[in-house]
């Protein structure tokens, strides 16, 4: 009986580590993507700015020459 105990304490033990693991590994990824959303933003914006100041026309912009 004492043999059963002892292994489920260490088998606890182990997945209280891997779960201690994970949840610092999910924190970091949390981060991660948040910096990542905020990159992504920010060059969209970039995007949207050069393509307003190229002065090239969307194609439902662009109208025909007048010969046609």
């Amino acid at each position: 009986m004492d043999d059963k105990i002892t292994r489920l304490e260490e088998q606890m033990a182990l997945i209280q580590a891997d779960l201690s693991q994970m949840s610092d590994e999910l924190f970091t990824q949390q981060q991660e993507i948040g910096c990542l959303r905020r990159e992504i933003g920010t060059l969209k914006g970039r995007i949207q700015s050069a393509q307003a100041d190229s002065g090239i026309l969307k194609p439902e912009e662009d109208s025909s020459p007048p010969h046609y």
